[in-house]
């Protein structure tokens, strides 16, 4: 429940949070933060090697989010916004991490998503997921870790919803198909390929 003012206490939505927001009522940018910051961060984690770049990433998306408030449309859902904006940033941060590497020799660390656990199971889940191509990879992990549906995949990669569903589809099957194969030595999946697109 929010109150801003002399407003009853009601559950406002996302997007009349930020155009509340948008308006000057900072009360509700801090209840939109409230509502995303694990979200967005687990959005990052699953997709950088270090906890602390994932914490960073978060960071700089919400500020985004802050500059751009006065050009945020009423007509978009704020969920796909924010995650738009997450992707930019990441996409972003993928550039200057291959810049480094090629330029001043550091590693790929950030290609692959990682998360520490003693579970075998996740383990060899995040494996198999890491052997998709990075685009299919995108999409499969926006649908089952961050639940967007498919019109928001759609939105937020510029792709139909019918390529979303059919690549959705094709992912699922490879994973399936990874994980019921005897375990192969793991490979990586370069930037390339997910810069370039379908």
């Amino acid at each position: 429940m929010t109150s801003f003012g002399d407003r009853p206490a009601i559950a406002m939505t996302d997007e009349q949070l930020m155009i509340a927001f948008a308006e000057g009522k900072t009360d509700a940018f801090s209840e939109l933060f409230t509502r995303y910051k694990q979200p967005l961060f687990g959005f990052f984690r699953r997709r950088v090697v270090e906890l602390a770049q994932a914490e960073e990433l978060t960071q700089e998306t919400f500020l985004a989010v802050l500059r751009a408030s006065s050009r945020y449309e009423s007509s978009a859902l704020f969920r796909t916004y924010l995650y738009s904006i997450a992707f930019r940033i990441l996409q972003a941060h993928r550039r200057k991490t291959a810049f480094r590497a090629t330029f001043l020799g550091a590693t790929h660390g950030d290609r692959e998503p990682a998360m520490q656990s003693s579970v075998l199971a996740g383990a060899v889940v995040r494996e198999a997921v890491g052997k998709l191509s990075l685009w299919d990879r995108e999409i499969l992990m926006l649908r089952e870790f961050e639940e967007l549906s498919y019109a928001e995949i759609a939105e937020l990669l510029k792709l139909p919803v019918n390529t979303v569903r059919s690549r959705l589809f094709r992912a699922r099957l490879a994973l399936h198909g990874i994980l019921a194969a005897p375990a192969p030595s793991s490979s990586t999946t370069g930037l390339t390929e997910f810069e370039e697109g379908i």
